[in-house]
Order: structure tokens, then C-alpha cells, then sequence
């Protein structure tokens, strides 16, 4: 892709986030009963959850060979004493490389729900030795993250498996530092199929107050990246409205 069509690429993404909201549904469908008591005064996603995959995405070995990482973290502004958390960290692709990339200055928080992931990537930070390491489990409608201590907030490769979206988006707000920003990394797929369409993330984070304000998909290993800001007050979880069509019944 040639510099001026990502530029109009990017511009026209730019555009149809700021009219996020225009396409948000009316009301979400009927409250399901597994869902959890801490979730229920959020609307709940149209969409269909993809089941949690493996913690490993590819091979690290392939990722690196493509230059994964480097990119997304070039990309994000990465650098020396950055603040970061690592949401679904799995088994520590990205931890250990922003370990690297943010040094003793730094700091990295690896949240994940899997516990089991979690205590193999302990075991790897204390084996690295990796003293900038934190880890955290969340929940499935809460990352769980002190507030106002990230610089940036990475999601890779796992927003589509996140239950409950706008109760999950709606708590991520405090964590962000002044000028924070949210990195999501993910494919252009149904959301049951492990991936999210563009139009369709630019949307849920806009219903809980983000403004998109970057994008691009030159990922080599496919994919996109994204990144979002917060705009505006924190609306209340009554006045947040579900995107996309209601399933039919």
C-alpha cells in the first residue's frame, strides 16, 4: 500500500469512528442468566464471544521473524520509563518484550483471567528475572487495573474472546494514565471466528467514551492495530447502547 492510500485509508477509518455512535442499536436483548451479577446494569454484546483460544498466538520464533512486535510497539510510542499493561498477556509474548523495550524505569502489568497462563509467565519473569514485571488475574467484566497508572493499555489478539465488552471497556477507563492510550491488535473476522471487523470495534469503544486515532494494517503477519484516547466523561452504564443488530429470535 502506497504512503497516500494509507493516509485516505486511515483518514476514511478516522471518519467512520467519529460516527460510531450514529449506528449503535436501541436495546440489547434480553439479560442472559449466566450472566455475572457485576455485569448486569451493562448492556449486554448483539455479537456472538469467541471461545477463549490457546494463551500462545503463532509461534514467538514466527513473530519475531515478521517483526511483530517492534512494530506494534514502535507504533504505540514504546520507549524507555512507559507505563504499560499487557491484558490477556497469555504467556508473555508482549510482557516480555515491553519488559525489554520499557527497562528498569518502566514498568509492565500482565493481567490475564487464566490462571494457568499466569503462573507459567511468573515462572518465566522469575526466571528472566524480569524485577519490572507485575502480574494481575482480572475478570471476565473487569481488567482489575489500579487507576490512573498506564500509559498505554495493550490488547492483543484477545478483545473478540472478552464476554462482556462494555462492562469490561467501561472499568478499563480509570487505569488510563493523563494522554493514556489503548492498543488493540486483532483481524478482520466474525467475532466468533477470532477476530472483531473494524467498523464494529471502532463502535463498542465509542458507546463507553473512546475516540479512535490511529490505525493501520500493515501487521506482516495480518491484522490490524488500533488505537483509541478517551473522550469525554465516563457515561453511565444505564446510557451505554449495544452496537450492531439484535439476533433474531
Amino acid at each position: 500500500m502506497t504512503s497516500s492510500a494509507f493516509g485516505r485509508r486511515t483518514h476514511a477509518v478516522l471518519l467512520l469512528a467519529s460516527l460510531g455512535a450514529s449506528v449503535m442499536a436501541c436495546k440489547p436483548v434480553e439479560e442472559a442468566s449466566n450472566r455475572p451479577a457485576t455485569s448486569l446494569e451493562f448492556p449486554s454484546p448483539y455479537r456472538p464471544v469467541s471461545e477463549a483460544g490457546d494463551t500462545q498466538f503463532s509461534t514467538e520464533a514466527a513473530r519475531d521473524e515478521a517483526g511483530e512486535a517492534k512494530f506494534v510497539m514502535d507504533w504505540a510510542g514504546i520507549k524507555l520509563g512507559t507505563t504499560v499493561a499487557d491484558i490477556g498477556a497469555g504467556e508473555g509474548y508482549y510482557t516480555i518484550r515491553l519488559a525489554e523495550r520499557v527497562g528498569p524505569k518502566g514498568r509492565v502489568l500482565a493481567q490475564d483471567i487464566n490462571r494457568g497462563a499466569l503462573d507459567r509467565l511468573g515462572e518465566r519473569v522469575t526466571r528472566e528475572q524480569l524485577d519490572n514485571v507485575a502480574i494481575k488475574e482480572g475478570a471476565i467484566d473487569d481488567p482489575r487495573l489500579p487507576e490512573k497508572s498506564f500509559d498505554r493499555i495493550f490488547m492483543v489478539h484477545m478483545y473478540h474472546e472478552v464476554d462482556e465488552p462494555y462492562a469490561f471497556l467501561w472499568r478499563l477507563r480509570p487505569a488510563l494514565a493523563k494522554g493514556g492510550e489503548v492498543i488493540v491488535v486483532d483481524r478482520d473476522r466474525a467475532t466468533d471466528q477470532h477476530g472483531i471487523p473494524p467498523k464494529l470495534l471502532f463502535c463498542e469503544f465509542a458507546a463507553v467514551g473512546y475516540r479512535l486515532t490511529g490505525f493501520s494494517e500493515e501487521l506482516k503477519l495480518g491484522g490490524y492495530i488500533a488505537r483509541f484516547t478517551l473522550s469525554g466523561p465516563r457515561p453511565k452504564p444505564s446510557a451505554i447502547k449495544t452496537c450492531g443488530t439484535p439476533p433474531k429470535k
